[in-house]
Formats: structure tokens, sequence, C-alpha cells
């Protein structure tokens, strides 16, 4: 039997898994990077799996949907999440990584392959007439502008665009330990993150300094048409593009929920799109005073030990690496000149005399119109010999690209292999979330997280006899899990 060689695009976090996952089943792997002959607005390294946003894989508490997606994949043997497991760091309920080990280790995996050879150049055609060759486009949200007009012209589709966000990191050594204190919200898991209270007066200083600090003008690459009478797939840029990003719904424990977001400013006058889940927090502060509280700055849960009580905000951070030398700002996300960044942010108790390793930063993301262009196994409906994965398919967060390129990868080395691929079951997590990026209504189509409302919902009469909220969540996971099995032992 002749097999198909696979040719992945992209060395990020679907690209690495799908190009393992193919090479486990015997297949024949090219795996392209382009960086660093060419890098992106938001990568710092030409490293594989480079995790540019948050280090958060998110929650691990039981029988939540993020836990749910993982326990599938572990189960499937993700390559890539069994890394992230590898190379955890404290993070209460969620597991973060430290991040440059994460990238190590996939790249050690990557080259013990001898199925795999790694090209470290710009793609920029896509050969989908090539008959021979089963190609895997997961380059991500970054997408060369090169590459992108080559997909724009294979699909006759334009791009969906919305803005991503990069929170700050702080030396730990430079936090001033007395102002602060470990917890976690509820006590739910350890007390990994240090936590920093702020009094009213603390409050309303910050939010004082926040509001008159001044953004970083957007660039004309970041741009983003707000004419009404843009063409069918300009007009979804213009209405923005709502959904959780990879950076903090998780993060924060409850995020805000799915919509768009247009600011038209004297500082910042290009009109911008934001996920709702992932607002800069000097748009957070624009929508009232107390926003931020009852967002990144929630103090619920978190009691201060010298108090006993909830401060009025508070700042999370969250370890960065094993060593626990540098801390993330959860939440913290923003748009804002780095001097500006580094006045604002020193008026957070703990950090007056803070060192920041990154400040906050802000890049475009593009992902594609998933329901009208590809099918359940994630190939072009037109040009079934070209398949997307990861965050350009549609599906949004690290975990969820991961899960992307598992299955692409699995799938690409059936067709490789003159075998038709079985698509993941509807009842499961991944299902679901494939499901939704090709089944969503096509003109409210938004990049997703894995959420229970993905999946198939329970049957009535069991909804009114299960009234325990956690209770239905457990049997939807059951529900789930026993697909999965089953789906596993057929493919």
């Amino acid at each position: 039997m002749t097999t198909k060689r696979i040719r992945i695009i992209g060395g990020g976090l679907a690209g690495p898994e799908a190009a393992l996952q193919a090479a486990k089943r015997g297949c024949e792997v090219d795996l392209y990077e382009m960086r660093p002959t060419r890098s992106t607005e938001a990568h710092q390294t030409a490293d594989f799996a480079e995790l540019v946003c948050s280090n958060s894989l998110k929650s691990e508490s039981e029988n939540t949907a993020p836990w749910l997606l993982k326990q599938e994949m572990r189960r499937a043997g993700s390559i890539l999440l069994a890394e992230a497991d590898a190379t955890a760091v404290p993070a209460g309920h969620a597991l973060a990584v430290d991040r440059v080990e994460f990238s190590k280790r996939v790249a050690t995996r990557i080259a013990a392959e001898p199925r795999i050879t790694v090209h470290r150049e710009e793609v920029t055609l896509l050969n989908e007439n090539d008959p021979d060759t089963i190609t895997i486009l997961a380059s991500g949200p970054l997408t060369s502008p090169a590459l992108a007009a080559e997909l724009q012209r294979l699909t006759g589709s334009g791009h969906l665009a919305f803005y991503d966000s990069i929170s700050p990191i702080v030396d730990a050594t430079t936090i001033d330990m007395s102002k602060v204190y470990f917890a976690a919200r509820y006590d739910k898991g350890t007390a990994d993150y240090i936590n920093c209270p702020f009094t009213k007066e603390e409050y309303d200083r910050f939010m004082d300094a926040l509001s008159t600090a001044e953004a970083v003008p957007a660039k004309e690459w970041e741009k983003i048409s707000a004419d009404p009478a843009a063409a069918p797939g300009e007009a979804s840029e213009a209405e923005g593009a709502g959904g959780f990003s990879p950076l903090n719904h998780d993060d924060l424990q409850e995020g805000f929920s799915p919509g768009s977001s247009s600011i038209f400013t004297a500082k910042t006058p290009e009109k911008l799109q934001y996920f709702e889940g992932c607002l800069p927090i000097e748009e957070t502060a624009r929508r009232g005073r107390d926003t931020l509280r009852f967002g990144p700055m929630k103090p619920v849960g978190l009691t201060d030990p010298k108090t006993g009580k909830w401060p009025y905000a508070v700042v999370q951070l969250r370890q960065e690496n094993l060593r626990a030398d540098s801390y993330n700002l959860v939440g913290f996300q923003n748009h804002l000149k780095y001097g500006e960044q580094n006045r604002v942010l020193k008026l957070i108790p703990g950090l007056e005399n803070a060192t920041f390793l990154r400040y906050g930063q802000i890049h475009r993301n593009t992902y594609i119109h998933a329901p009208s262009l590809l099918t359940e196994t994630l190939q072009l409906k037109v040009h079934p010999n070209i398949m997307i994965a990861g965050q350009l398919s549609g599906v949004e967060g690290y975990t969820e690209s991961i899960a992307s390129g598992m299955l692409a990868g699995r799938y690409a080395a059936s067709l490789a292999q003159s075998r038709t691929p079985i698509p993941a079951p509807r009842a499961s997590a991944n299902g679901s979330l494939t499901h939704y990026i090709t089944h969503a209504e096509t003109k409210k189509f938004q990049p997703a997280n894995i959420t229970f409302d993905l999946l198939p919902p329970l049957e009535e009469d069991l909804r009114k006899k299960i009234r325990d909220k956690k209770e239905r969540h457990k049997l939807q996971c059951d529900r789930a899990l026993a697909a999965w099995s089953e789906w596993l032992s057929m493919s």
C-alpha cells in the first residue's frame, strides 16, 4: 500500500502535535516552521510550541469542561499534553506549565522522531492539487500575509479577525511579600497564587492612573475595517468576534460572556475588536468604575489573613516556571505604552518596586470561517487534501489547539494510508468542539473554548430530575468519556 506524505505547516501547538501523532502511526511527515527566518508580531523565540500568552492550560477540577477535554486527550495519547503534565508548575486547580521547559521537551520529542523532517522556511503555496500529499495548515492566528493570501485564494473566503492580548510578567524577587499573601479562591486547590490586596483608596488611585494612561496606536496590519458595506468575508470583521481567549477565561475562574467589543477613543482612534473574555484592562475600566472589581480584580473568596476579610479588590499573580522566579499578572493583558504600564502597574500593592520582565501586549489573530469551509474531519470541503487545525480553524485556547492538532494528525494518517477517518463522537468534548466550528450558524460564527454549552444537553426529564448542576455536568462527562473510549477502540 502506498502511503501519502504528510506536510504540516506551523510549529506552534497544533502542528507539532499533529506531526507526532501522524509519525506515531507510521507516516512520513514534513514539518514546516517559518521562524526564525520570518518572525511574527507576538513570538519571542523560534521554539516549537512557544506559549505566547499565558502559561495556563486551564482547569484540572474534575467534571469541568476543560478537565473533560484533557482527560480525553490523555486517553488518546496526546503527546504535547503529556509534556505539559511533565512541566507543570503550581497553579491551584489549573494546569500551568514552565513555558521554556515545555518548548524544550516538545522540541526533543520532534528531534527524536525519525519520521519527522523539520524545515525552517516559510511556506507560501498550498499545492492543493498534489495527489501524493496531505497538508495540514496549522500556522496559527499570526499566519504570514503570503500564506494567508494563498489560503484566501484557495477558499474564496475572507478571514475573520479579533485582538488577543498578553499579560505582563514580574520578577519574583522584586515583589514586596510583606504586602501580599498566598491563597486560592475559596481555598480550592493549593494556595499557589500570590494575591495583591487593595483598599478602596488604593483601588481609586489605581483607577485614576489607568484612566489617563496612553495606549499604543494600532499598526496598519492590525486595523479592522468598520465599513458596513464590506464584502461578506470582510463584514464579519466589522461585526466583531466574541468568545474566550487562551489567556484568562479559566484563569479568572468566572469569565465574561461571549460577545464583541468595539472601542473608539481619542487616544486609540482605530476601531478594535476584542474577545470579551480577554479584554485589555483599560477597556474593561471604561465600562464602569467597579467593572474591574467584578472581573480580573474580583476579591471574592480570597480572604486576607491579616484582616480575615476579602479585600476591596485584588490582583492575582501566577507562577511562570518551575524555578518560581517570575509571575504573570492574571487577567492584566493591556494595550498601554510600556512607560505607562510601568507607572500604572507599580500602583499595585506589593509591586511598588517591581521589575517587569515582560510588559503587556496586543496582537491581531486570524481564523477561517470554518462552518462554510471545513468537514468534521477538519478537511476543506472543496479541497479534501488540505486540512486546517489549531486556532486558525476557529478553536480558541492552548488546550483546544493541541486537541485540534491531535485529531488532525490522526485523521491525516488515515487519509495518507487510504483509510476513511472516523470523526470524533459528537458526545465527546473533542467531537463537540469540532461540531461547533463546523456547524455553527454561519453569520454568527465565533471562535470558542470548550464549554458545557457545546456538549449535547441532557434530556429534559433528566434535567428536571437532576437539579444539581455539578451532578448534571458529571453525567455529561461520564457520557462523553464513554463515547470517547468507544471511538478510540474503532479508530
